[in-house]
């Protein structure tokens, strides 16, 4: 279904799961796009380094659908990460606030964009993309110079919330435009996407201020040195632990290339104050005595190759955990890394470290609205209809009904996960089709390659090992030359399991005997299958290499 009055809104990443945020708004063949996120492996997401959204949708529509725009939220992986990716498919001018704009830059000139068309705007200003006027205005999040848009479409008015808080006391002293969201209810807004992530979350979540007392409380207590792992995009956060090593006479040290690299484009465009004689490099900080050291580091959803998990597993090449020194893990796990995050902060605990992290102290408080925000947003905008966005399909469903408790119809709110498209005229709501909206998984320089079998081969790997087995034929009699070579990793230890290998031995020579010379690998291979699950209960990979000499 589309003709010239339909608005078609399609999440291609964000919805039914947290992270690689990407959404289409497109109206009579013109669209634009808000954010172009990543999302973290799962654990069982093996070898894979990151996900990004599929997008395959509006690349095969280039012919017909123009794209006049990506405008960007704010500065988080989930909402920035893939930009260089998309950029290479999608070459549409990007739009993005100062700070954004400044994170994004490293990405994009890392993915050969360095020239690419970026415009910053300021909170509040209007921006023409294409036929869209879009209407900015600044949200609280745990970065600064976020923004939410609305988006004026000839059917009437869309907002989309971004990632949202109603802090009424920020860090950087920026309140909500609670103004811009009482004007737009004032001139009707058709429909509503807004943030899910804590939508089942009773309250208020508190503000970030309060990470000040207790960052006090810690660096009032620490002996040793401070190690502060956050993530790097955290600004907001940085600042407070430089306010708080000032005030405590630490000097802090940044390990970390990502979290270097934003701090030097924080501070250059002024989102962050450091004094020169504050950070020190890290070998001057393993000169000082340990109670005048802090050091920001990256790693706080247990990532292996980050800081804090080399850390964790004394794998970096320039620090060590020592006895006595405090780790404070100042995030919250993204759902799917709480196992990966508490191995890593075990870890830390048996190498020495007293780590600190919520809810043991208030050191991370959340940059997303709990339910009594959502619905103070639902009330000062008044949406004729609703779009729950950001979140897994728990929390859309609890946003859902929280819409419907404040007296939306259930029949005006659209609960979907990627690839649904959503078609809004003046008068209705209604779910169409599904398109491809799922994984794409990066592994190393390969985009896309590594799909669904690669990834079920790699669960098998990495479960039951694999078995291979050399054998060779006379090519003129058919007979086994000699006794079949069994080579095996992660299935058993060789050595001890002499019994079976040699009952696999024979197996070969019985089922190569009885084959009379058709198909002997894939025959090899199931009875080797059949023998190994009837003795031990796996299914390891089994390769069967057949040679005729």
């Amino acid at each position: 279904m589309q003709t010239d009055k339909v608005i078609r809104i399609l999440p291609l990443g964000g919805l039914g799961e947290i992270g690689k945020n990407m959404l289409l708004v497109e109206y009579d063949n013109d669209g634009l796009i808000i954010d172009s996120g990543i999302m973290f492996p799962e654990n069982d997401m093996l070898g894979i380094d990151y996900i990004i959204p599929d997008y395959s949708y509006i690349v095969d529509r280039q012919d017909e659908l123009t794209i006049h725009g990506i405008l960007i939220t704010h500065g988080h992986e989930d909402h920035i990460g893939a930009i260089g990716h998309v950029l290479s498919a999608i070459p549409a001018p990007v739009y993005a606030t100062a700070l954004t704009a400044g994170l994004m830059e490293i990405k994009m000139r890392q993915a050969g964009h360095a020239d690419h068309p970026l415009h910053v705007f300021k909170a509040g200003d209007v921006l023409d993309v294409g036929p869209f006027s879009v209407e900015t205005f600044h949200v609280c999040h745990s970065i600064p110079d976020a923004v939410g848009f609305g988006i004026n479409t000839p059917l009437g008015l869309l907002v989309h919330s971004g990632d949202f808080k109603f802090d009424h006391t920020p860090v950087d002293g920026w309140s909500p435009d609670f103004a811009k969201l009482a004007e737009f209810s004032q001139r009707g807004v058709l429909a509503l996407m807004a943030d899910s992530t804590n939508a089942d979350h009773a309250g208020w979540t508190p503000s970030e201020m309060i990470i000040n007392e207790a960052f006090d409380s810690v660096f009032q207590q620490a002996e040793g040195r401070i190690i502060v792992a956050t993530f790097a995009s955290l600004i907001s956060r940085i600042q407070q632990v430089a306010t708080a090593a000032l005030r405590f006479n630490r000097k802090m040290a940044i390990a970390g290339h990502s979290m270097i690299e934003y701090i030097k484009v924080a501070t250059r465009l002024g989102y962050i104050d450091l004094p020169k004689d504050l950070v020190i490099s890290i070998d001057q900080a393993k000169k000082l005595p340990p109670e005048q050291v802090v050091i920001m580091a990256t790693g706080t959803q247990g990532e292996p190759t980050a800081v804090l998990g080399r850390l964790a597993w004394g794998r970096h090449r320039q620090l060590q955990i020592e006895p006595g020194d405090t780790v404070i893990m100042s995030a919250h796990p993204i759902p799917g890394n709480e196992e990966l995050v508490h191995r890593t902060i075990n870890k830390l605990i048996q190498r020495g470290a007293h780590v600190i992290y919520d809810p043991i102290a208030s050191v991370h408080v959340s940059g997303h609205a709990s339910q009594e925000e959502l619905k103070l947003l639902h009330h000062l905008l008044r949406p004729r209809f609703f779009i729950p966005v950001h979140g897994e399909l728990r929390h859309l469903t609890q946003h859902s009904l929280l819409a419907q408790t404040m007296g939306m119809s259930p029949e005006n709110i659209a609960v979907v996960e990627n690839g649904t498209e959503i078609l809004v005229t003046s008068d209705s709501l209604i779910v169409g089709e599904r398109v491809p909206g799922g994984y794409v998984f990066v592994d190393g320089t390969g985009v896309g390659d590594v799909g669904p079998i690669v990834m079920h081969d790699r669960e098998i790997l990495a479960r039951d090992g694999f078995v291979i087995a050399q054998v060779l034929i006379d090519e003129t009699t058919g007979d086994l030359i000699e006794t079949p070579t069994i080579l095996s990793r992660g299935f058993v230890f060789l050595r001890e399991a002499s019994g079976l290998i040699e009952t696999a031995q024979c197996l070969i020579e019985e089922t190569i005997a009885a084959s009379q010379g058709k198909d002997l690998k894939t025959a090899v291979e199931n009875a080797l299958t059949r023998l190994f699950y009837n003795e031990t209960k796996r299914r390891p990979m089994i390769f069967a290499l057949v040679s005729e000499v």
